[in-house]
Parts: C-alpha cells; sequence; structure tokens
C-alpha cells in the first residue's frame, strides 16, 4: 500500500508545501516572500507573518494538485530547524495542529538533512541516486558543511565554515557591488560572461576540512573601495568580470575542500545540496571533478536545491517507515543539531 506524506517548509521566507506518494513527487508548491527585498535581507518578524498568511493556501494547493484527500494521508512531517524562530513556528503549529486533527503521526525533519535526502527523489528524469556511503558538500545562505552520509539518519559533518556560509558570501559580495537582494543567483548570471581570472581575491588557510568566508568578504570589500576612489564606475564597468572571479574565488575555496575531504576519506561519490548547489558555478566545478578525478557526482534538480517542501516530505517518507515519529511537545531549533 503506498504512503501519503505532506511535507511542510517554512524554515526561513518560503513557505512550501509538497504532497509525496512513496517517493514520487506528486505536487510542490512555494509561496515566495518579496517584501525583504526592499531591505536587503530576510526580517525576522515580516517572514514570519507572511508565512501565517500562506501556510493555509500553499497547503490546500498542494493538496489539490496532488489529487488526494487529506484523510488519505499517512503523516504530516515539518521542518523544525534550524531556521528562524518565528518562521518555524508558523510551520510547527500548524503541522501539529493538522496531526491531532486527522489523528496522524507528526514527524520532525531536520532541514539541512532534508536537502540531502532530496538526492533520492524518485523523478523519471532524474533517476540517478547515490549509495551508501556519499560526501556531501550543503551550501546554503546559513550553512555550509561536508557531511559524511553514512545511512539517511546516519550523517557526521567533518567539516563546517568556523564564521560566514557560501551562500552569504554571495549575497554579500553582490550587496557591495550594489546589486539587490538575493544577489547570489544575480552573481552566477553575470559570471557566465565574465573572465574568473580577472581579479584574484585570498584564500583562507583554515585547517582540516573547515571553512571561513569572513576575510573574502572584506577583502572584497577593500578592494573595491580602493578602486572605486580611482574610478567611481568601475564596478559597472567591470560587473561581469567581478563577478566571474568572486564566484571563481568562492567555487574554488569550497571544491579544495572537497577534495580533500575525498582523499582523506577514500569515499568518491560525491553531492552536493542546499540553494548554493543551484549555482552553475559550482554544478560546472563539480561534473569537471567527475570527468578528471574518476569521481560518481549526484546534483539535485534546481527545484529541489532552494528550500522546498519536497525535501521535507522524502525525508519523512524515510522517517515513516522506521516509525520517527514526534510528539506535540516538540520544539523548534534555530541552530544545527546533528543529532537530530
Amino acid at each position: 500500500m503506498s504512503i501519503y506524506i505532506l511535507g511542510i517548509e517554512s524554515s526561513c521566507d518560503d513557505t512550501s508545501a509538497a504532497v509525496i506518494k512513496d517517493r514520487k513527487i506528486l505536487a510542490n508548491f512555494i509561496a515566495n516572500q518579496t517584501v525583504h527585498k526592499d531591505f536587503g535581507g530576510v526580517v525576522p518578524e515580516l517572514a514570519s507573518r507572511a508565512h501565517q498568511q500562506n501556510i493555509i493556501p500553499v497547503i490546500d494547493k498542494a493538496l489539490r494538485t496532488a489529487n488526494i484527500n487529506k484523510k488519505q494521508l499517512n503523516a504530516v512531517a515539518f521542518t523544525n530547524g534550524p531556521g528562524l524562530l518565528g518562521s518555524l513556528l508558523v510551520g510547527a503549529s500548524f503541522a501539529k495542529a493538522f496531526s491531532l486533527a486527522l489523528d496522524i503521526p507528526l514527524i520532525e525533519v531536520n532541514h539541512m538533512h532534508a536537502h540531502i535526502l532530496a538526492l533520492f527523489i524518485e523523478d523519471e528524469q532524474h533517476k540517478k541516486h547515490p549509495t551508501f556511503p556519499f560526501l556531501c558538500l550543503t551550501v546554503s545562505g546559513g550553512h555550509t558543511q561536508i557531511m559524511l552520509v553514512r545511512d539517511y539518519f546516519d550523517m557526521e559533518v567533518i567539516g563546517q565554515t568556523i564564521d560566514d556560509a557560501a551562500g552569504e558570501a554571495f549575497d554579500k559580495a553582490a550587496k557591495i557591488m550594489g546589486l539587490p537582494y538575493p544577489g547570489g543567483p544575480l552573481i552566477d548570471k553575470f559570471a557566465r560572461e565574465g573572465n574568473p581570472k580577472a581579479y584574484s581575491f585570498p584564500h583562507p588557510n583554515i585547517p582540516n576540512l573547515d571553512f571561513s568566508f569572513s576575510g573574502l568578504k572584506t577583502s572584497i570589500l577593500y578592494f573595491l573601495r580602493d578602486e572605486l576612489e580611482k574610478d567611481p564606475e568601475f564596478i559597472e564597468k567591470n560587473k561581469t568580470d567581478l563577478c566571474a572571479s568572486i564566484q571563481h574565488t568562492i567555487v574554488d575555496i569550497l571544491m579544495r575542500k572537497v577534495k580533500k575531504a575525498v582523499k582523506e576519506t577514500g569515499i568518491k561519490q560525491v553531492a552536493i545540496a542546499g540553494g548554493v548547489s543551484a549555482n552553475s558555478g559550482l554544478r560546472n566545478a563539480l561534473l569537471s571533478m567527475e570527468e578528471s578525478h574518476d569521481w560518481l557526482v549526484y546534483i539535485p534538480k534546481f527545484e529541489y536545491c532552494t528550500d522546498n517542501a519536497a525535501m521535507i516530505a522524502i525525508t519523512g517518507y524515510f522517517k515513516y517507515q522506521q516509525e520517527q515519529f514526534a510528539g506535540q511537545e516538540v520544539t523548534p531549533y534555530t541552530r544545527y543539531n546533528q543529532k537530530r
């Protein structure tokens, strides 16, 4: 008998709902919040208010598109962390009430683990899935980690950022250049037309498999400050080369650590996940390593890179099979917790 799971994602500024039948996504909808563009970043209070407005319509649309009755659902899965507390509370509260009303199991999901398990969604155009163990570089606006994935729920962080995340570095660099929020995708867009070797930025000397991006942001800030003093039109005249050089530097920092992780673990199955895994520079760099270093590379579909409920639903499916259910007393958490 098929298992139907409703997935709810509300960790930051996107309200998303998805319905999964076993490992096949029947519906996956996202309500984006445009209000944050005026502030150059996500405003937590505004995000939680928008979630309250969006959550019922999004869930209703997902159920209608999946063409199932809510009484057919076997469980409801929701993001319990990490993320913005106010945003998480909206999704958690709805999921708890939904679970009680239908008398179905409640499943809490770790947002970062879900990004990785999105690699296992079954799709007619996406049938290549990793086998265990494999390495996964999870990169987003809030996290940058190298995970050793031994099983669906046996994941170990073997490297992580000690300060800023790669996604934050993209967005902050874009902001310094005067690009609108979110700037990461714009840097990727302009980078495709520029010279990645036009400008050189320093690489941090961080031991082991950890990352650091705060120094890179500072070097970009000072570099542009000095160049703008010479020519106020410097950024506009060199926008594509600047974006290409910044992207090349960030991707190179990431890939150096991934290569080191492969060497230390001996594992040549490598995946990427998280919002920054949509970046064309990172995707191409990983694909080139597959050819030159004999790796097996796994890259999620674009719609499963950024925050979405499909990844919550697939994680809920695996947890349902193992009867990993949560009680009504479960509370959201804001920081990554490896044990949850």
